[in-house]
């Protein structure tokens, strides 16, 4: 629980997502905000990944090597991979 307390706010910095309960909801609600963006605001998706630190490279294969899914739904789930190391590493480093 206090490992999705921690993804949520970070997560929340790009999207308002304080609400919401479980990683389950917030990634169907990520999914959802991809979706728009690729197809409304490339430009502020692609700062969104910058600033996140998602490797563009990895990125590009995972769409590739996932190309049955949606691909908001890969950006979705490398973008809370990413987010979730994060986490982990602040974990690592505040103790």
């Amino acid at each position: 629980m206090e490992d999705f307390k921690s993804l949520s706010t970070i997560v929340n910095k790009d999207f308002e997502v304080d609400d919401i309960p479980s990683e389950e909801l917030l990634r169907e609600r990520l999914i959802e905000a991809f979706a728009y963006l690729l197809d409304n605001d490339i430009s502020k998706m692609m700062n969104i990944l910058y600033r996140t630190d998602v490797d563009e490279e990895k990125l590009k294969k995972l769409l590739i090597s996932n190309s049955n899914l949606p691909s908001a739904t890969v950006i979705a789930d490398a973008y809370i991979s990413r987010q979730k190391e994060k986490v982990e590493t602040r974990k690592k480093y505040s103790r």
